[in-house]
């Protein structure tokens, strides 16, 4: 199959001529129209450190597809920032850009006759965005990701920042050391740097086989990820030529190897949300119960924070993801025969990787932090759809109280920050899911102010909402039903009693059924959906949490 399979029909031939020449007036040759067009989706952007430098990564991609014989052909896709924007309305944008960025590259790939595609991103919702637009477009692609940032000289980063908000409630610290880590924590380009979802989505992209090896667990400002753009040049003109599409690495035994690796990272609970975005896709049969069934035997083995002591950083100065990878495979954990964006299967790509040097940073299997997974699909009459819990286990693993009430983020900050919180609370944020915020809204602020205030062990969180991956304690997201669609969630009351069980996988309103009944029967929803634009129509199109809050 000829490698201009799409820029072909653009450019060849007499009727073509009008086309070649808008085409030359940016700046292509006649050579160039021999040429397979490879498309350079940049996310890059000043908005976020995740993302400032990307721009210039992507000008090396261009120069390096050009040396290795195509013709490279830049264009942007957007970003936004969790981090600036959370715990604000802005939030609600976040999830949204996912399917943004998706429809963006789609819909220039797909409008200018791109032969293959290289994407590169950072802040977190880019990962899923741009692999969401790659497998819709099923054209050679490769995904390279922006890398991460370093942590501060005192190691601290933006989720320090996050939790110092909480321990200034508390009147732990004064407000000249508050400004203190926020000045010092977040310097120059990268994404957060631990195992938050930015980090846990770019391992789960090259375990799945769509960046080449060691494009997770580079830096951002380093010399080996100005290398992983310099290799993509003669990668995407390897895959053009043997036309292997992302339909032949992103199979389902590439999207367990991807749990597999996530698992074992410690990585966040939004992993479940886009992975299953991402198979659905590309046409893979995922779901919640796979999560379980591979958990089961994977432990988790990463030191990682949010819940442990390192940063990404200092695993790719040990080696990166990929000694990981290759015990994993060793241990029969992965699928070695999976195709990969070098050409490669996944067990020649590991071949020659050697352990690592020290391994506190990765345990392991006979002393895991973990033995199965930390990611816990739950089920009950709160979840009849199911939940996704992040439990490590430091917090324990069951947890029982009762209800604190609130019908969006911002009531709940409010009582945090106000002490209004106790011991044995299990704090419900409802009416923030998928449709219902619109845009499912991450609760980082809340979470790290509970772990500031030192609550981190002594109350649970549950919301139809989602988590960073900075979060960390006894939390349960993803809550489905959502409130405003009617689910239980919406008719918990303050005092009620709720179960968190991540042994038996169960969260549980401890309510009897006559009661639920005469609560629905009174239920209204209180939610008020924008009435146009982007929120609008993302309400109107989303799809359950429990589905990968697909809008296709």
């Amino acid at each position: 199959m000829s490698s201009r399979k799409y820029s072909k029909e653009l450019v060849d031939g007499p009727n073509q001529a009008a086309s070649r020449s808008m085409l030359r007036g940016v700046g292509f040759t006649s050579e160039d129209f021999t040429k397979p067009f490879v498309g350079i989706a940049s996310t890059g952007a000043k908005v976020t450190p995740c993302n400032m430098h990307i721009n210039q990564l992507s000008e090396v991609v261009e120069d390096s597809i050009n040396s290795s014989g195509g013709k490279g052909v830049l264009f942007n896709t957007i970003t936004v920032s969790d981090g600036i924007s959370m715990g604000t309305q802005g939030m609600k944008y976040s999830l949204v850009s996912r399917e943004v960025i998706a429809d963006s590259i789609e819909t220039v790939v797909g409008c200018l006759g791109y032969d293959g595609l290289i994407a590169i991103g950072g802040c977190d919702k880019n990962m899923p965005g741009c692999l969401i637009g790659m497998a819709r477009l099923n054209r050679p692609s490769i995904f390279i990701y922006g890398g991460s940032i370093k942590p501060s000289d005192e190691n601290t980063d933006y989720v320090t920042v996050s939790e110092k908000v909480g321990e200034f409630s508390k009147g732990s610290i004064n407000e000249d050391e508050l400004i203190h880590y926020e000045k010092i924590s977040v310097e120059g380009p990268g994404s957060c740097g631990g195992m938050y979802t930015a980090n846990t989505m770019a391992s789960a992209i090259e375990a799945l086989g769509m960046s080449l090896p060691g494009s997770s667990s580079q830096d951002a400002i380093s010399k080996s990820k100005n290398i992983d753009c310099i290799n993509a040049g003669a990668a995407i003109m390897n895959l053009l030529e043997k036309d292997i599409k992302p339909s032949d690495i992103m199979t389902r035994e590439a999207f367990d190897n991807a749990i597999t690796v996530v698992i074992a990272l410690g990585g966040s609970t939004n992993a479940v949300l886009h992975l299953l975005a991402m198979a659905h896709s590309i046409g893979v049969d995922l779901c919640l119960d796979d999560f379980t069934s591979i958990g089961k035997k994977t432990p988790v083995l990463a030191d990682l924070k949010p819940f442990g002591k390192h940063y990404m950083s200092e695993l790719n100065a040990n080696g990166g993801i990929q000694p990981l990878m290759k015990t994993l495979l060793d241990k029969g954990l992965l699928n070695g025969k999976c195709m990969t964006v070098t050409g490669k299967t996944l067990e020649d790509n590991l071949k020659d990787i050697k352990p690592y040097e020290k391994s506190e940073i990765i345990k392991d299997f006979d002393n895991p932090i973990k033995k199965d997974s930390h990611l816990r699909i739950l089920y009950g009459n709160l979840a009849k759809d199911g939940a996704v819990a992040k439990i490590t286990g430091k917090e324990g693993t069951s947890f029982e109280g009762k209800a604190k009430v609130f019908n969006s983020e911002e009531e709940g900050v409010k009582a945090i920050l106000s002490n209004e919180i106790n011991d044995g609370d299990v704090i419900v944020i409802r009416y923030e899911g998928p449709k219902g915020g619109p845009g499912m809204r991450e609760m980082l602020k809340p979470t790290s102010a509970i772990m500031g205030l030192g609550l981190g062990d002594k109350i649970g969180f549950i919301t139809d909402g989602r988590f960073s991956g900075g979060t960390h304690g006894f939390v349960v997201g993803h809550v489905s039903p959502e409130a405003a669609e009617g689910g239980l969630i919406a008719l918990v009351e303050d005092g009620d009693s709720i179960l968190i069980d991540a042994e038996g996988d169960q969260l549980v309103l401890k309510v009897d059924d006559d009661e639920i009944k005469r609560r629905q029967s009174n239920w209204k929803n209180p939610n008020v959906v924008p009435k146009r634009g982007v929120l609008a129509k993302y309400a109107e199109s989303v799809k359950s949490a429990s589905l990968g809050a697909i809008t296709d």
